[in-house]
């Protein structure tokens, strides 16, 4: 089964669900956890697992040859990004903007242009026991995040539970890691912020058609109404975890939650069972 854990806004407690439930599971099984948080991946800080095989990720990139190129425009027109701007007897190429989606190749009348490959970051693996961490990572100063996160879904392994922390937010990256998904858990909080950014991140994954639950983290502060939406939106909230300040030093010392504090263990486990009894009651439903 492939779980992403998700959140409309940073800071909700996403990481420490992900890993959380990563931990719990593999004591009896396969997990891999893919973190695709790839602008900030920090899942190994908490499971502290050597990345021992890396990987570069490319994409192809625009190449003009000048000696076929005629100036004609077409590349620039097909370019739905502007990374190709075409002015009088030059041809400008923007590399930052391109997706490497090969319309300006293909479809340049000349066969003016080649592709390049441009080094845009990192696929990193390592494991220890029955655990598998696979992360991306961007390199600074790069704005292209979904094909890193393509990269690291390309070493999902079926024989495996697979978990994969989704970086904050409602963008291309989120809908990038999300895709494919069988469940997607929403981790919140009970403040307006937190309600709003949920309303967000649940009209994404219903676009996605992907069942979703929720996980509320810190309840003891702001009020009911993430309840209240998730009870009118017909949204279970399988687990909910206190404002507790020995849960916040734990994270702020990078130990994950089940190991600072081992009876957590139990209610991850029975969050998988639910996140299951969900997932079967909509597929017989």
């Amino acid at each position: 089964m492939i779980i992403s854990v998700a959140s409309g806004k940073g800071g909700t407690g996403k990481t420490l669900v992900a890993t959380s439930l990563a931990l719990s599971l593999s004591e009896k099984r396969k997990v891999q956890l893919l973190d695709c948080d790839v602008e900030e991946p920090n899942d190994h800080v908490f499971l502290r697992l050597p990345t021992d095989q890396s990987q570069p990720v490319f994409i192809r990139v625009p190449e003009i040859d000048r000696t076929k190129c005629t100036y004609c425009g077409k590349c620039a027109e097909v370019c739905v990004y502007n990374a190709i701007a075409v002015i009088k007897q030059k041809v400008l190429v923007f590399p930052e903007l391109c997706h490497g989606c090969g319309a300006c190749s293909y479809l340049c009348p000349e066969s003016a242009i080649a592709e390049g490959g441009k080094e845009i970051g990192v696929v990193e693996k390592g494991s220890l026991g029955n655990l598998e961490l696979v992360q991306g990572r961007l390199d600074i100063g790069e704005l292209m995040a979904p094909p890193i996160i393509r990269e690291v879904k390309k070493h999902i392994d079926s024989a495996s539970e697979v978990i994969i922390d989704v970086s904050p937010g409602t963008s291309c990256p989120v809908v990038e890691a999300i895709g494919g998904s069988d469940f997607c858990l929403l981790v919140t909080e009970p403040t307006p912020f937190g309600l709003n950014d949920l309303s967000l991140a649940v009209e994404v994954v219903r676009k996605l058609r992907i069942p979703c639950a929720v996980v509320i983290n810190r309840v003891g502060v702001g009020d009911g109404k993430v309840e209240d939406y998730c009870r009118e939106q017909g949204i279970p909230v399988l687990l909910r975890i206190p404002l507790d300040r020995e849960i916040a030093v734990l994270y702020s010392r990078g130990v994950p939650l089940v190991e600072g504090i081992p009876e957590w263990r139990k209610a991850f486990l029975e969050l998988f069972q639910d996140v299951n009894r969900v997932f079967s009651a909509g597929a017989t439903g």
